[in-house]
This record gives structure tokens, sequence and C-alpha cells, in this order.
């Protein structure tokens, strides 16, 4: 595949950028020019994602720790020399449970990483952004945060929230050149798969009017497009990629 220098010059943080969906977009990135840093909460799938990525720059975080936030981004805008770019993919499914046996804890983690620890990185990244007046900030929800999936009330309600948040800020810094949307796939076949049950994925298939699930490219191809230049007019704006399955 070919790429043009659509981020040349461009400077980006992608959350869960060690594998799945933030792996691809991070290497997408810089194949067109920009420079990256990973956040990631895996050291081993961090320190492999830097080395395959030619040495990119790295940082151990846990999104849900607003304090690991904070410095990360510090330490981020210093080796990058500012921040144009935040894609947020960082996120966890959590057990596949019904609510009345749902762990009170596995919820709890459940909000922490995927809707409070997006928020931190968010809230982190505005100032970086309005000192030069230009940003891009991809949220990555899901097509469960519209439709709600079944036995997964803690990752539904997560995701849903992300679709807020992401109206409210895109809202919030609409008159200026930082847009803010986010992308609901249905099922995207990664790593994070092996966090749900046979039964659960099977169900998931079977909603998808495609009948197949989305690939990371697809997926990849439509967040790098709002996190370029070209989505100039686009904010707090939720861009379906579900194979057919979102209705609204």
């Amino acid at each position: 595949m070919q790429f043009d220098n659509r981020f040349a010059g461009r400077k980006a943080i992608v959350t869960g950028g060690a594998a799945g969906i933030g792996k691809a977009v991070a290497a997408r990135i810089r194949a067109e020019g920009g420079s990256v840093s990973l956040w990631d909460a895996d050291p081993k799938a961090l320190e492999a994602a830097r080395a395959e990525m030619g040495g990119a720059h790295g940082r151990l975080v846990d999104v849900s720790d607003p304090a690991q936030v904070e410095a990360a981004m510090a330490e981020s805008l210093a080796a990058l020399g500012g921040l144009d770019v935040l894609v947020c993919s960082a996120g966890i499914t959590g057990p596949n449970a019904t609510v009345r046996d749902y762990p009170i804890e596995a919820w709890q983690r459940v909000i922490d990483v995927n809707l409070n620890g997006l928020f931190y990185c968010n809230r982190a990244a505005v100032p970086a952004m309005q000192k030069t007046g230009y940003g891009r900030i991809v949220n990555v929800a899901s097509v469960a945060g519209k439709e709600g999936n079944p036995n997964a009330s803690a990752y539904s309600t997560s995701k849903a929230g992300v679709i807020g948040f992401t109206k409210s800020l895109g809202k919030e810094l609409a008159a200026s050149d930082i847009r803010v949307n986010c992308v609901t796939p249905a099922a995207v076949k990664t790593a994070i798969f092996a966090q749900m049950t046979q039964q659960f994925i099977d169900y998931m298939l079977s909603k998808i009017p495609a009948g197949r699930f989305g690939g990371i490219d697809e997926v990849t191809s439509l967040i790098c497009w709002l996190a370029s230049e070209e989505a100039s007019f686009s904010t707090g704006a939720v861009f379906d990629i579900s194979g057919g399955r979102a209705t609204y």
C-alpha cells in the first residue's frame, strides 16, 4: 500500500498503541510522515511495537490513572515537540455476564479505563493543541455504545459515554481548528477477542449484515482521515464502520 505525506510534520499520541487498531493507526501515521508516541499498559507489547516501528517513542501508561496520564503527556510533548493528533484506542471489554451477576470491581475497571481514562487523555491534550490552534482528536467508541450488547453492560455503557463526551468536547472547541470525533466500529477481530466468550463473539457476528467482522485496516483508514487536516468540517460527530449493523 502506498502512502502520501498527509501527516508530514504532525505529532501524534496513540493510546493502546502497541496492539490492534491503535498500533495500525500509529504505523500508518508514521508511514505518512508523522511522528508518534505510543502509549500502552503492556510493557512487552510496547517494546515490541517500538522496535517494529524503528524505535518510535513509547510510554508505559495506565490511562485510568490521571497522574500517569499527566506525566506521560508532559514526556510525550517534550519528545515530540508538541501535539497535533490524539487517537484514544486504549480499552478493555470486561467480562460477559448478566447485570445481576456482573462483578462490581470489573464494572469499575471497565469504566475507569474506557471512559474515565479517555477523559483524562482528552483533557490533557486540549491545552497543548490550543497553544497552536490546531488539533485532531479521534476517540474509539463502539456500536455497542449505540445499541447496547447484552451481557456487556459495562462495555456498552462506557462506549455510550465516549460518544456523549465526544459530542460535548467537539462543541466546546468547534470555533477553533481543533476537531473532536469518534468512531463506532462493529466487532473487529483483534487480540481483544481473547477477553470474550465464543458465545458472545458469535452473537456479535450474527448482528452484522455484511456477515463478517471488520478489518483493522478498514477502521484505520477512517481514523486516519479523521486525524488529518482533511477532516476540517466534522466535529462532535460519530462515524459508523459497522458492516451495516448500525441503525442510526
